[in-house]
């Protein structure tokens, strides 16, 4: 682990509490602690009650379908016996629940992640994100995300939305991020986003020989054929993109090899969509290497090229406009080894930076 890596302190997570309402005080109130059972005696009137259905007549704040959850995965017991969701109870029925913590319920908790800080000064954090860290909680990743690994370096993160994250990166790209450590230093972020005067530059490696610059700009929307996916779209919930390229350097595939050229971009977002680079790169024929979901070809030219797992995508440079100080920081990144290696098979050098554009500052 490198002196900018940290692996915070673990803290145990907590189950919160969430008292019923002073009129619901004849109902139950949940366990204080996950490892404690909700007991309850079945009333007159639910005689004949599929069991979740009195279990969520007893803690209403909970989903039926999260209680049937904790039926089919904790156990729950009717008179000492196992039983199901569907199974009726009768009046004086005592019954017994393991209650689970929805998955939600931790997902803004600390946890020891190793971060790679690049930059920390009283209002910022600067960090290189790697390739496979997702950044917020959310369905299939509610924990061991970067949010959860900021929690553990900067505990006073947890006043600040979203632990001051300020702009993401999908899961499959790595580099560089800007976080805030106070809610005032976020909303001035947010609005050097908006104004488009913060400056971010990714290296894309593309299939194909590109045009020498260009703009993309098309609106992006979900692909209703693959929620996972977004597209191009004229739809009127499209959302407005801009993306602007410059190419650095071509790559053919040496003799005897087999697949497509290879282009080595550097890219600047004037919009921040979900996949955007992602989406615009295939829209005009040249997705980036190793893609899973944009790119429908394997580029054979090189073994790493067949060997990344991801999409090979970093984003290099980072430029704002410090908070706490007049003028300008920049900080550039070089890909990780994965991508570098891919880049220095194909004769790219990728180890330093590259002035693609000219002046280095937004346009």
């Amino acid at each position: 682990m490198g002196p900018t890596d940290y692996i915070g302190p673990h803290r145990p997570r907590s189950v919160p509490h969430d008292p019923l309402r002073d009129d619901d005080s004849h109902l139950a109130e949940l366990p204080a602690q996950a490892e404690e059972p909700l007991r309850f005696t079945v009333a007159p009137e639910q005689g004949g009650w599929r069991l979740d259905r009195a279990i969520a007549a007893v803690v209403p704040s909970i989903s039926r379908s999260q209680i049937q959850g904790w039926i089919e995965h904790g156990g729950a017991r009717v008179n000492s016996l196992a039983a199901r969701a569907r199974d009726r109870v009768a009046p004086g029925d005592r019954v017994e629940v393991q209650v689970q913590q929805a998955p939600e319920a931790t997902a803004f908790e600390p946890e020891p992640i190793p971060l790679s800080i690049v930059h920390e000064d009283e209002m910022i954090i600067v960090l290189d994100k790697p390739a496979g860290l997702v950044v917020h909680p959310g369905a299939g990743n509610w924990g061991g995300t970067l949010l959860n690994g900021l929690l553990a370096y900067c505990p006073a993160l947890a006043a600040v939305p979203r632990a001051g994250i300020v702009h993401r990166l999908d899961a499959g790209t790595s580099g560089l991020m800007v976080v805030a450590k106070t809610a005032a230093v976020q909303l001035d972020l947010v609005r050097q986003l908006q104004q488009r005067s913060i400056l971010r530059e990714y290296w894309a490696i593309v299939t194909g020989v590109t045009p020498p610059a260009g703009t993309i700009e098309a609106s992006l929307s979900r692909d209703p054929r693959n929620p996972l996916r977004f597209r191009v779209s004229r739809a009127a919930n499209a959302r407005a993109a801009r993306t602007r390229y410059r190419r650095i350097a071509v790559s053919e595939p040496a003799a005897g090899q087999v697949g497509p050229a290879l282009s080595w971009l550097a890219c600047r977002l004037d919009t921040g969509r979900t996949h955007q680079i992602r989406v615009h790169l295939e829209s005009i024929g040249h997705p980036l290497v190793g893609d899973p979901l944009y790119c429908r070809r394997r580029a054979a030219t090189a073994g790493a090229a067949l060997a990344l797992q991801r999409q090979a995508l970093h984003a290099c440079r980072l430029s704002v406009e410090s908070p706490a100080r007049a003028g300008w920081m920049t900080w550039f990144r070089p890909p990780p080894a994965d991508l570098l290696q891919l880049m220095r098979e194909v004769g790219f050098a990728g180890d330093r930076p590259v002035e693609a554009f000219a002046p280095d500052r937004p346009e």
